[in-house]
């Protein structure tokens, strides 16, 4: 085993602009919150600012390297559903923002789930051989707690401080839980059908570019 190498940890420049033109825009925002007096959106944008800095905090603190795509389609998503989302008012505009947002969030959620499960089973140090089925379902069931745990948040901020982040309540819970659940299938059919046969589609081949990035080098 030799060890462990990394590529060059510097942002891609695309996402560093990105990063900067979405932070811009947040400021912006919490500058007009101040001056509208809208707190609550004050303390949105407080804490989606924040959240821009955690995927490479998250990244440096474990020695991983988050390839430019990655990132992008993270911070991609937080624009679309805070700026977009919350500040612009899209959830009341556009009655599908809500469900794209979702089925998105299943997609990378099963993905996610997919890669962690995956790096584990081909760790040689691990004796556990996982099948192709069991990976699957890992990371539906990934994808879609995490799904559960953001509608028990929504439940909380409702009751708690008079939001109303479950817009119709009982409804709108569950059509989230199915198009994240729909969302996550997809993700995990298509990271089983890449361990079955290799087939190889766009999200395929970025997961391979991420665990090749940053899974061991063995001799």
């Amino acid at each position: 085993m030799t060890k462990k190498t990394r590529p060059n940890k510097k942002i891609d420049k695309r996402v560093v602009l990105f990063i900067i033109f979405f932070r811009m825009l947040l400021m912006l925002a919490i500058i007009g919150t101040i001056i509208s007096g809208n707190w609550m959106n004050f303390f949105n944008a407080i804490l989606t600012l924040l959240l821009t800095f955690i995927p490479s905090i998250i990244a440096k603190k474990n020695n991983i390297y988050l390839i430019p795509e990655f990132h992008l389609i993270i911070l991609i998503f937080l624009f679309a559903s805070q700026y977009f989302g919350e500040f612009h008012d899209y959830y009341e505009k556009y009655w599908w923002w809500d469900i794209l947002l979702h089925i998105f969030s299943g997609v990378m959620l099963g993905f996610v789930g997919f890669m962690l499960v995956y790096i584990f089973n081909r760790e040689k140090k691990i004796s556990v051989a996982l099948s192709p089925i069991f990976i699957a379902i890992f990371s539906f069931t990934f994808a879609l707690s995490i799904g559960a745990l953001w509608e028990i948040y929504e439940f909380i901020m409702d009751s708690c401080f008079g939001r109303n982040m479950q817009k119709s309540g009982l409804v709108d819970t569950m059509w989230d839980l199915i198009v994240d659940s729909l969302g996550a299938l997809f993700a995990s059919i298509t990271g089983y059908l890449y361990i079955k046969s290799g087939r190889e589609t766009y999200a395929t081949k970025l997961m391979e570019k991420f665990l090749l990035k940053n899974l061991d080098n063995e001799i």
